[in-house]
């Protein structure tokens, strides 16, 4: 299902610019996945859109050398009904969440977090999906598929590190 998820995520620049379902799957099938990989990568793609539908986004820029670049996510529908994050405030993961996702992609989703790339909209998109989403425990670089694809489907483009930081395995790398 991920290699699917990353042939969509190469091919489509965003999520409005992906064909529909059935002619996606079409496509699909055209480059030799297999049918039941294009199955279980549409439906995941239907529950993404599902998710993040009647949300907006809203990209947020700061200035100066200190700039922060981050993404805001309200709902469409009543914007005063969602109450913002406190920075005290604290996401606590069920057990068949922390089961599921594991330690790793815990930690990777606190420091995207802590990075502002994943704010608390987008991460509760994230957990849905790679609840999801096949493996138990889910291996990291599928979670940063899951994050990829999430905002992919927002049309909110990650910051060239965090894009770097996704989209790069970290076998190889050099501690500084």
């Amino acid at each position: 299902m991920f290699e699917v998820l990353v042939f969509v995520y190469e091919n489509y620049w965003r999520g409005d610019a992906c064909p529909e379902p059935e002619q996606l799957g079409r496509k699909l099938s055209a480059h030799g996945f297999e049918a039941d990989e294009i199955r279980d990568a549409l439906q995941w793609l239907d529950g993404l859109s599902l998710a993040t539908q009647g949300l907006q986004f809203e990209r947020q820029t700061g200035e100066g050398d200190n700039a922060i670049t981050a993404a805001r996510v309200t709902l469409g529908r009543a914007p005063e009904a969602a109450l913002p994050q406190s920075s005290q405030s604290m996401r606590v993961y069920s057990p068949s969440e922390q089961e599921h996702l594991g330690a790793e992609c815990l930690g990777f989703i606190r420091f995207l977090e802590l990075s502002n790339v994943l704010p608390c909209g987008l991460r509760e998109i994230v957990v849905e999906r790679a609840m999801a989403a096949p493996g138990n425990p889910v291996a990291l670089d599928e979670l940063k598929i899951i994050v990829l694809m999430v905002h992919w489907s927002t049309g909110i483009e990650p910051d060239a590190l965090v894009l770097d930081e996704l989209c790069e395995s970290r076998e190889g790398r050099t501690a500084h």
